[in-house]
């Protein structure tokens, strides 16, 4: 068995050698050849320079150095696009997802799954408004999606050459990992984990991010939104069309009277309110086929370390 890792990095200056020692301690214990990928996505720390001083002690230490920030999701890919082994790992280095899973992920992967994730059985560690949010999220994204996602599902997973393949063959720039493992198939299963609270550090993630990537994701995987729209504007034109009849017949019997300002105001807010929502419900998708078109590149290599040595 070849063993690649994948681990995307962001200013994890103080967590990253913890990271390494107890990935490695895992490694030793597997016995496997191995390789570990760390993605700097643009850190403005010294997680860089640690990473580099790593793969000078280490032969099987890659590191991947982006020229700026340009998120989790091309990290990931990069990843992908680098690894060699036969199972891949793509994992966090904030010891929020523990090295010693691997080695259950491993004997599940033995068993015939081409897929092992893990998912969280709480969220002790997450605020009360993070926890709702995410619960929400869930539940909207697999009522509208084509893929179902499994609740509390997280990055943290083990591929099969074949699964990574499937996923690298995706090249769209608007990644949703979590839906495109999902949608590629293969036979998957999960590992129920416990939250685990960072060592060090503070989350990378914003609450205005989280709802990004939720957009993101619905988008992505569905186009429900743009169905519903179109019902919806059938559903308010046949309440227009019953309304307009109403006045009518009102008129016809008892005359015309003096219109109540708040209740036409209400509705022009309403419909307003409704037309703005679909806007920017097709701005949303209208924006993605204008970035997918451009084709820029997911990522921009500043330097790539190999075998302690840097790749020209």
């Amino acid at each position: 068995m070849y063993l690649s890792v994948i681990a995307p990095c962001y200013n994890e200056e103080e967590v990253i050698l913890n990271f390494y020692k107890t990935l490695i301690d895992v490694i030793h214990i597997l016995n496997c050849k191995y390789e570990i990928i760390f993605i700097d996505d643009g850190s403005e720390d010294q997680t860089l320079n640690i990473l580099k001083n790593i793969a000078k002690t280490n032969n099987y230490v890659s590191v991947i150095s982006f020229s700026k920030n340009f998120g989790k999701e091309s990290a990931i890919y990069a990843g992908l696009c680098e690894s060699i082994g036969d199972y891949i790992v793509v994992m966090d280095t904030d010891l929020q997802h523990d090295p010693h899973i691997i080695p259950l992920m491993i004997d599940k992967m033995n068993e015939g799954f081409d897929t092992v994730f893990t998912r969280r059985t709480n969220r002790e560690n997450s605020g009360l408004f993070k926890n709702f949010f995410s619960n929400l999220f869930y539940k909207v994204m697999n009522l509208l999606s084509e893929v179902e996602i499994v609740p509390g599902s997280q990055d943290f997973r083990m591929m099969s050459r074949n699964v990574v393949n499937a996923v690298i063959s995706l090249g769209e720039y608007n990644r949703f990992s979590k839906g495109i493992f999902q949608w590629v198939g293969f036979k998957s299963t999960y590992i129920e984990v416990e939250d685990i609270k960072r060592k060090a550090g503070k989350t990378k993630w914003k609450i205005t991010d989280l709802v990004i990537y939720a957009i993101t994701g619905i988008t992505s995987f569905s186009i429900k939104p743009l169905r519903m729209a179109i019902f919806l504007g059938f559903f308010l034109s046949i309440i227009s069309f019953v309304f307009i009849v109403m006045m009518f017949v009102e008129v016809l019997i008892f005359g015309i009277k003096t219109a109540g300002y708040p209740s036409i105001i209400t509705i022009i807010c309403f419909i307003g309110g409704i037309q703005m929502l679909l806007l920017g419900i097709l701005s949303e998708y209208t924006a993605k086929i204008f970035i997918e078109i451009k084709k820029r590149p997911l990522y921009i290599i500043k330097e790539l370390v190999k075998n302690g040595n840097k790749v020209e």
